[in-house]
């Protein structure tokens, strides 16, 4: 594991100069992603990760479940995520083209396929640079709303919307240009969703920082899930039938 990125060192807000809001809001889009792309490794390194696999624990109910959590991502788009508890798992998955679940906890042990509403979420997920990295070449308009407070930080906001209408609110600290907080409005069956997710605790794996504490749930509530990573890999060799809907069922 190499070393853990610290956000918010003692010595560095020390010495680092504090902007003002006006300063702040002289930014524009494209030097708030040349930022944040070098801020996470830079554009050859996150080129370079085909494929990451993350291992650790979901804490949901308030802390009070522990499940443990792997999740794998691999170019252009495939995700698959797990989660277990007492010998069941739950399973997500998407293959570039539809997503699908497992959801052994509420009595169904079978695979359903997912409408392409609630696959959304995996599609974003299944994002290996996030939202701002090559967001032309996805499809989705960047916009720089200027500074705004994020539990005490002052960080820039951008409006993110996607090529299928849903909106993501990016919030990167205003010194290290990570992401901090994402605010995803989406429709899903008819109805507008809106997800707050927390980022924090980044480690550098392959030469990119990726987050290794992510808590996410309706936004204003306070009984959210949160992830805590303890491994990650880049580059292992994923087959792409794992995101696919199995061909079998159990009886």
């Amino acid at each position: 594991m190499e070393k853990r990125f610290v956000f918010f060192l003692l010595a560095f807000s020390l010495v680092a100069p504090v902007l003002s809001a006006q300063e702040l809001k002289s930014f524009t889009v494209d030097a708030l992603v040349a930022k944040n792309i070098e801020a996470k490794g830079g554009a050859d390194a996150l080129r370079a990760v085909k494929s990451i696999r993350f291992q650790g624990k979901m804490l949901v109910n308030q802390g009070q479940l522990e499940l443990a959590y792997v999740q794998t991502k691999k170019i252009p788009g495939e995700i698959r995520t797990e989660a277990s508890l007492q010998g069941m798992t739950l399973v997500q998955a998407y293959n570039g083209t539809e997503g699908w679940k497992i959801s052994p906890f509420g009595g169904r042990k079978d695979p359903e396929k997912m409408s392409a509403d609630d696959a959304k979420s995996l599609v974003e997920d299944a994002e290996i640079d996030g939202p701002l990295v090559d967001w032309q070449a996805k499809g989705s308009t960047v916009e720089y709303l200027g500074p705004e407070d994020v539990d005490g930080t002052l960080a820039h906001k951008l409006k993110v919307v996607r090529k299928n209408g849903d909106v993501s609110y990016v919030y990167l600290d205003p010194d290290y240009f990570l992401e901090i907080r994402i605010v995803t409005q989406r429709i899903e069956q008819g109805a507008q969703v809106e997800v707050e997710t927390d980022l924090g605790d980044y480690e550098k794996i392959g030469g990119v920082f990726f987050p290794f504490s992510i808590e996410a749930g309706p936004k204003g509530s306070t009984d959210k899930q949160k992830i805590i990573l303890e491994k990650a890999e880049v580059n292992v060799p994923v087959d792409d039938s794992v995101f696919n809907f199995p061909a079998t069922v159990s009886k």
